[in-house]
């Protein structure tokens, strides 16, 4: 069971997630606030979370300035943004700062429920319409010659639609080994030594 923590101003919405959250097998609220200096006040090594969903817009401080202070605090903790906000320069910019993942607002409990899964099992969920407005707006006009194999890209692709290697691996009928092997031949190809580096090199259509 994944312990969460809800960043959000709005009542209505945090009371709303709560809720529904609370009633999943795989997740308990520990922590529900709605500001940054609440989460950090109410934060303690019993109810420390092992994802945070929170909002951008907050009273005080705001949550994707918050981000670095999070992980400093909270390194093995994953950060999940949700927001009204689509526009590619803040969602570069919570990806930078440590994200995990970037939902809408307006994302069905269902469908939060299920990018919540995918992170818990090693994803970093992007909603669609989000990853597509971010792929197009970082894509250059031309592209650096591919250095992958069209697997290794397959892989890469995966990654940035927020697939774990379990998922990659059913996707393309492999191996969980063969996945790995084949992302460490894109770290030692690409000069990474993260999956966030590799992302971030597609977004900016480096790959």
């Amino acid at each position: 069971m994944k312990n969460i923590a809800i960043i959000e101003d709005d009542v209505e919405l945090r009371e709303l997630l709560y809720r529904y959250l609370s009633h999943q097998n795989d997740f308990k609220c520990t922590i529900s606030v709605n500001s940054m200096e609440d989460f950090f006040s109410e934060l303690s090594d019993e109810n420390k979370p092992d994802i945070i969903l929170s909002d951008i817009g907050l009273p005080g401080k705001q949550g994707d300035e918050s981000l670095r202070e999070i992980k400093e605090k909270l390194p093995d903790t994953e950060i999940v943004m949700l927001t009204v906000h689509d526009d590619p320069d803040r969602i570069f910019k919570c990806l930078q700062g440590g994200a995990s993942g970037y939902l809408l607002k307006n994302s069905p409990l269902e469908e939060i429920k299920k990018y919540l899964t995918i992170l818990a099992d090693g994803g970093s969920p992007m909603s669609p319409r989000i990853a597509r407005k971010v792929i197009e707006y970082f894509q250059p006009k031309q592209k650096l010659e591919k250095q992958l194999t069209e697997r290794e890209y397959d892989i890469v692709v995966g990654l940035v639609e927020g697939l774990s290697y379990k998922m990659i691996a059913n996707k393309y009928d492999i191996s969980l080994d063969t996945v790995r092997q084949h992302i460490r031949n894109v770290y030692r190809k690409l000069n990474v030594n993260s999956k966030a580096e590799v992302i971030t090199k597609k977004l900016r259509g480096e790959i």
